[in-house]
């Protein structure tokens, strides 16, 4: 069966990045088989501090780094702190092993008080996985405070996310960006043709 990891680093309970991550991994259940193992970086964050002053890993958070590395896929979902990522999210993907996600498909996500935030996407978490050769999908999520009121928007944006993961999972899309002009004819084709 396809393993899913799925990293929250929301610090609430309850926690909005929380339930974005769960909303996620139900929507790719929901389209293909797969094993899911929450990862709620909360519950391991000392764990996490020591590992970096250190350079050993607990055996709490070996388990956790262990079940990122070894699934097939991850989602990974963070609060918006500062126009970015939280610490406690960047510090875990810190102690992976600079090689550990190599083609991995993620989907991204993250959650933030206002829609002004929503750039966390692009200009943090992409830039972060691609560093780390991770195949992202395409369409990541951002989820505001307002958008828990009005779901429709997001549900429609969890489920177009939740499709191109599952797809990857089955073998029918690749991960990564889509060549929206991959079926076009190039216009010295075209000149060509008579």
């Amino acid at each position: 069966m396809t393993t899913l990891a799925v990293v929250s680093a929301g610090l609430g309970e309850p926690s909005s990045s929380h339930l974005l991550a769960d909303r996620l991994a139900a929507g790719v259940g929901a389209r293909t088989p797969v094993t899911v193992r929450s990862v709620h970086l909360r519950d391991v964050a000392r764990d996490i501090a020591d590992n970096l002053v250190t350079g050993f890993p607990s055996a709490s958070l070996k388990a956790v780094v262990d079940d990122v590395v070894g699934a097939d896929a991850l989602i990974v979902v963070t609060p918006t702190f500062n126009a970015s990522y939280s610490g406690l999210f960047k510090s875990f993907f810190d102690v992976l092993e600079p090689e550990s996600l190599v083609g991995k498909p993620v989907l991204i996500g993250a959650t933030g008080g206002t829609e002004r935030h929503s750039l966390v996407l692009d200009f943090a978490l992409r830039p972060l996985f691609a560093y780390l050769r991770a195949a992202v999908v395409p369409t990541a999520i951002y989820a505001a405070s307002a958008d828990w009121g009005s779901p429709q928007g997001l549900s429609e944006r969890i489920d177009r996310a939740a499709a191109e993961l599952a797809g990857v999972l089955a073998g029918r899309a690749p991960a990564g960006p889509v060549d929206e002009f991959a079926d076009v004819v190039p216009f010295e084709q075209l000149l060509n043709r008579r």
